[in-house]
């Protein structure tokens, strides 16, 4: 049985599916990720990349939110943003998007009850909505490679508190491959392993080399590099 854009409908047996859950992603913004010291950021970054992306592929409603842009966080980081071209983030004054009423309204309109949430910093910007939305009857995955914080101890602090309020960790890659579940679904399997060949690492390498020295697929072409015009004026 399939449905939306060729997906076979998956079981759900506790598990997430494209048609059971919504993204949250939440103040994914410069000033925030200069105070994350726990995790490496480049790779906050790219792991936010492969659950974004993944999203887009598998249609699965997306809530973005910035915290303060204009007065302390800046903008959403424009890797994200180009990922969602057209939708601009809720913005808000609120540590605590759960006390938010536009970002809780985007988050009932969809009408799901299971949130995938990514967010800076791990202790506030994830663990208080995070509590707060499974008190309110949500099921939480909070999606901690995606996640950091000042320090290693604020991070696993929060980790354990959220975890202890009923709300499941998980990563990025889990994601993607949850919503994917079966390798004969060809009609997100290509869209998925161009994510991974670009943001998995040696997951990544491993799979072009299969394509290419063993089933012998033709090399994965980039488009080629055009230095910014500022650049070249100055050759």
């Amino acid at each position: 049985m399939s449905q939306n854009n060729g997906r076979p409908k998956l079981s759900e047996k506790g598990l997430l599916t494209p048609d059971n859950c919504v993204l949250t992603i939440i103040d994914l913004q410069p000033q925030m990720l200069f105070g994350v010291s726990n995790f490496d950021r480049q790779s906050i970054i790219n792991n936010n990349l492969i659950l974004a992306k993944a999203a887009r592929v598998f249609e699965v409603p997306t809530v973005l939110s910035t915290v303060e842009t204009k007065g302390f966080s800046g903008n959403m980081w424009p890797q994200i943003q180009a990922v969602f071209p057209g939708q601009v983030p809720i913005e808000r004054t609120t540590m605590n998007c759960w006390d938010d009423k536009n970002f809780l309204a985007a988050v009932q309109k969809t009408g799901r009850k299971k949130i995938v949430l990514s967010g800076l910093w791990t202790e506030t910007c994830v663990a208080l909505p995070t509590i707060q939305a499974i008190h309110d009857g949500y099921e939480v995955y909070v999606v901690e490679d995606c996640c950091g914080d000042v320090n290693q101890l604020s991070h696993d602090n929060a980790m354990k508190r959220v975890v202890q309020a009923g709300a499941k960790p998980v990563t990025a890659l889990s994601v993607m491959l949850e919503w994917q579940r079966d390798w004969a679904a060809k009609g997100t399997y290509d869209a998925v392993m161009d994510i991974v060949r670009n943001h998995c690492g040696a997951y990544g390498s491993g799979v072009e080399y299969a394509y290419t020295m063993v089933h012998g697929a033709p090399e994965t072409k980039f488009p080629e590099y055009q230095p910014p015009l500022e650049v070249a004026a100055h050759k």
